[in-house]
């Protein structure tokens, strides 16, 4: 009944001030989260985001490895990102914040509660109401994306990024695949279905990397920015 309700008054007549109305105050809404997300995030120096299902148990072994890639990461420098709530997501700020490093969470305002995570640095929270605010915080503050299993959220933050890599929209960084058994039939049909019908380049199935340990996905992020002599400035 809610979504019907939802769908019959967006067909509702309004006139023409009440939609600038409605639009200017958006407008003023979405300034501020780019702002509060900009002045908070540009302090916290080099960071990794980890995404994953919300629906991830404690005690699966995939909550378990992303404990340990961000426990990985913080112990070489780097903050560690995730959306903020439970599963992985927990998982994430959990292994940073156990180990000191920093912990950040940027958390969505969602109709059926997303709660935020206990392990999230209390400075280091914010709360977004548009996705699309939360997924540019994401990618201009990442030094890297480490994607661990999860649904429709997870595809959504992983193909914008390679979508923003393959345009040349952004600078290319790794992007980490943990579990190679979950993903392997997706990849599977981007490399046979996509590629071959030519809407994909050979080179675009580099943008990523398939592993199934803490170690390998820590490693491919540090090996990455070895090459380039960069290391976390904190």
């Amino acid at each position: 009944m809610v979504k019907d309700d939802k769908i019959r008054r967006s067909f509702a007549n309004k006139t023409w001030q009440e939609i600038k109305v409605k639009d200017s105050w958006q407008i003023f809404k979405i300034m501020a989260e780019f702002v509060d997300g900009f002045e908070k995030l540009a302090k916290i120096g080099p960071c990794v985001s980890i995404f994953g299902s919300a629906r991830t148990k404690s005690d699966h072994k995939y909550y378990e490895i992303t404990v340990e890639i961000a426990r990985l990461l913080a112990d070489k420098g780097y903050g560690v990102i995730s959306g903020g709530g439970p599963g992985i997501m927990e998982a994430a700020n959990k292994g940073a914040y156990d180990a000191g490093g920093k912990s950040v969470g940027l958390n969505i305002e969602l109709p059926f509660e997303q709660f935020h995570n206990k392990y999230i640095d209390r400075d280091k929270l914010l709360e977004f109401n548009y996705f699309f605010v939360r997924k540019v915080m994401f990618t201009k503050y990442s030094q890297g994306y480490i994607v661990m299993p999860g649904g429709f959220g997870t595809m959504d933050e992983l193909f914008e990024a390679i979508t923003l890599i393959q345009t040349g929209k952004i600078a290319r960084f790794p992007i980490v695949l943990v579990g190679t058994e979950y993903w392997k039939g997706l990849f599977d049909w981007i490399a046979n279905s996509m590629l071959g019908n030519a809407y994909i380049s050979e080179e675009d199935l580099k943008l990523y990397r398939f592993v199934d340990t803490a170690e390998e996905a820590a490693d491919h992020i540090f090996r990455f920015y070895d090459k380039y002599l960069m290391k976390p400035n904190f």
